[in-house]
């Protein structure tokens, strides 16, 4: 053994003699302790993917018609020995099926069921500091919208990024203790935890305040009349690119500044016509960006909202339901008057919208979906 590293203690060995001047190897017990720090090779990564797959699925099938939404079967039940989860992991892990069991039952009164799901979990990477291991994962998960119908959307579809934190018992199995949610969590359909927003300056008191959109079902249509931009475009960028960024511009997802979905709405909004207004990159008058630099209103989701209403490139909606394809939402999750996140509408289909956005990567997520996730919410409606 390395002079460096800890002896192991070995409990339970045998006692021996001496004979001939040679002494007995001492035996092994099984069980022993182990306080060496234990070393993760490939097979121990390979398990923290399949359970870490097994926790999303989990959570995911909750969430589908007939799916699993209880504590009785969940595929985590299937891991014992050296990868499994510890006892409160496995307890917290009931709770939010049974929450999102709930979520399902908000959904379908909302008019939105799920009849099949998929998720797989890739290990990005995996950081071991003695007997802690923190290993990074995404989590790629597609639903099937039950009794789609005409031109509606038949799948959404997510990325999300994950940090599940492992520690080693004294035999050196590993337990997951604890999983946390990257960038802007919370927005991912099976997700329950709450973004951490970006808090507006004082000077927002001052800006352009956008009135609430209301989120009953079926108000009175508004529907587009204007031919100056091309939303057909602004779709097809959003939908090219909401897993797949654009190099052309920075990616902000994952950086502890808000994440990434003002620029991409942003560069969804250029890609339809919206035209630059260059200036100083702190005038929220002023919006333009590319690969080298950006106004803080092109990524920024409140210094947006106050270009928006400035520059009259935006109009307000009373309802969410009445937004249609290249129009905006934006989100405060807390009701602060800050404003948190910003999506764009990619496909409407029987009065109902339905945004694409960035962190976390979502592809046609409902209004109803979102709306039945975070009823609390304020809620911003801008018809572009």
């Amino acid at each position: 053994m390395n002079g460096t590293r800890r002896r192991a203690t070995i409990l339970g060995a045998a006692a021996t003699s001496v004979v001939a001047g040679v002494a007995l190897l001492p035996n092994w017990s099984a069980g022993a302790a182990v306080l060496d720090d234990p070393t993760v090779d490939a097979r121990t990564k390979a398990t923290f993917q399949r359970l870490a797959d097994a926790v999303f699925t989990d959570r995911t099938n909750a969430l589908v018609d007939g799916g699993q939404t209880g504590p009785d079967k969940p595929l985590t039940d299937g891991f014992s020995g050296d990868v499994t989860l510890s006892s409160g992991t496995a307890r917290s892990e009931d709770a939010t099926r049974s929450a999102l069991g709930q979520r399902k039952e908000r959904l379908a009164r909302a008019g939105e069921t799920y009849r099949k799901a998929g998720t797989t979990v890739t290990l990005d990477a995996t950081r071991v500091t003695g007997r802690t291991a923190k290993a990074t994962v995404t989590e790629t998960t597609t639903l099937t919208y039950a009794g789609a119908r005409g031109d509606a959307p038949t799948t959404t579809g997510f990325q999300s990024r994950h940090e599940l934190t492992f520690k080693a018992d004294r035999q050196g199995d590993w337990r997951l203790t604890g999983i946390r949610d990257t960038g802007q969590g919370g927005l991912a359909v099976n997700t329950l935890s709450k973004p951490a927003p970006v808090k507006a300056t004082a000077a927002a008191d001052t800006m352009p305040n956008a009135p609430r959109a209301a989120t009953t079902r079926n108000p009175a249509a508004v529907p587009k009349t204007g031919t100056t931009y091309d939303y057909k475009a602004m779709a097809a960028y959003a939908e090219k690119h909401w897993k797949v960024y654009n190099k052309d511009y920075p990616d902000f997802s994952g950086r502890g500044a808000g994440g990434d979905c003002t620029n991409f709405v942003s560069q969804s909004l250029k890609a339809g016509g919206w035209k630059h207004a260059p200036g100083y990159v702190y005038d929220y008058t002023k919006w333009f960006g590319n690969a080298e630099i950006q106004s803080h209103s092109f990524v920024g989701v409140n210094e947006w909202s106050w270009f928006a209403q400035n520059s009259k490139r935006t109009k307000p909606l009373a309802n969410v339901y009445q937004l249609e394809v290249g129009d905006v939402l934006q989100m405060d999750f807390d009701r602060d008057g800050s404003k948190d996140h910003t999506m764009i509408v990619t496909s409407k289909s029987g009065g109902v919208p339905y945004l694409t956005y960035h962190s976390t990567n979502t592809l046609r997520r409902s209004v109803a979906s979102l709306v039945a996730s975070d009823p609390n919410a304020y809620y911003y409606a801008y018809r572009t």
